[in-house]
């Protein structure tokens, strides 16, 4: 199947409530480990590039990866280009495949980052492609962007009037969630989800979700949650896999990277499955 539009995505989800995932790719074995759980699952999927992982590999190079990958996959798939702040970037992808961006203005004021956003959206659709928007920054630092301080929680009317004014296709609220590892059970405020998916229709996006109980998630996507990003879940499983096979590898005297990396792609696949099938994605493709 080709790549899928991201709103194409999120409307069949918010309008069966359940939730896309979003996994943050780190390399070409983390893209081909999900793109492996989402056709055993048989799951739609976002792939999310971080500004910081573009730049590591460079945009042509990182978009090769994943059309190599991707191509025979017989699941609908989305490329999303994660948090970024730099126009440039988002520019620069856009123009190199991504069908998705999240334009992240949140240090802006309300009234600029409305104008930059929909400029954005306007250049996001004359290549048919899409927009998350943002004006509330997500507490926690995610690959270098963020800040541990909790930003400024907009009234609702000041975030309904932004996703009908840029026309973005999916909108991230801070609702209490937080990048990176939770100090505490979180204290989430779920109904604002409710409200702004009843007041505009669009998709809501749920960042921070490493952490969240699978009860948590379940009814946030039936709130309207319809994109749920997982970030920190993969880079701690990735690593960890690596760890431990690493210290096995030591004290066995055996170094055999081929087997490491298949210990990485099984655990790193077992993730996303897990996410998948909690999220009500599993048996969703078409």
């Amino acid at each position: 199947m080709p790549v899928v539009p991201m709103k194409e995505l999120l409307d069949r989800a918010l309008a069966d409530r359940y939730g896309v995932p979003a996994f943050n790719i780190i390399n070409d074995l983390s893209i081909e480990a999900v793109l492996a759980a989402a056709v055993a699952e048989n799951s739609p999927v976002i792939l999310q590039t971080s500004v910081k992982t573009v730049r590591m590999y460079g945009r042509a190079q990182l978009f090769d990866i994943f059309r190599a990958l991707v191509r025979g996959v017989p699941v609908p798939v989305t490329l999303h280009l994660d948090h970024c702040p730099d126009r440039s970037v988002i520019s620069d992808c856009l123009q190199g495949g991504w069908n998705s961006v999240l334009f992240d203005a949140h240090e802006l004021d309300v009234a600029e980052n409305l104008r930059q956003t929909t400029e954005v959206v306007a250049d996001a659709r004359a290549r048919g492609a899409h927009v998350e928007g943002e004006i509330e920054g997500i507490q926690g630092v995610e690959d270098g962007i963020g800040s541990d301080e909790a930003s400024l929680v907009q009234t609702l009317e000041v975030a309904v009037d932004f996703i009908q004014r840029t026309g973005v296709d999916c909108f991230a609220p801070a609702i209490g969630n937080a990048h990176g590892q939770y100090a505490s059970a979180p204290v989430l405020d779920s109904q604002r989800v409710s409200d702004l998916v009843e007041a505009t229709g669009v998709p809501m996006a749920l960042h921070g979700g490493t952490g969240l109980s699978a009860e948590q998630f379940q009814d946030l996507i039936a709130r309207g949650c319809a994109k749920v990003n997982i970030s920190t879940a993969l880079k701690q499983v990735y690593m960890q896999s690596s760890l431990q096979f690493l210290l096995s590898a030591e004290e066995k005297g055996k170094w055999d990277p081929p087997s490491l990396f298949a210990h990485q792609r099984s655990a790193v696949m077992d993730m996303a499955q897990e996410h998948m099938r909690t999220f009500g994605s599993s048996g969703r493709a078409w």
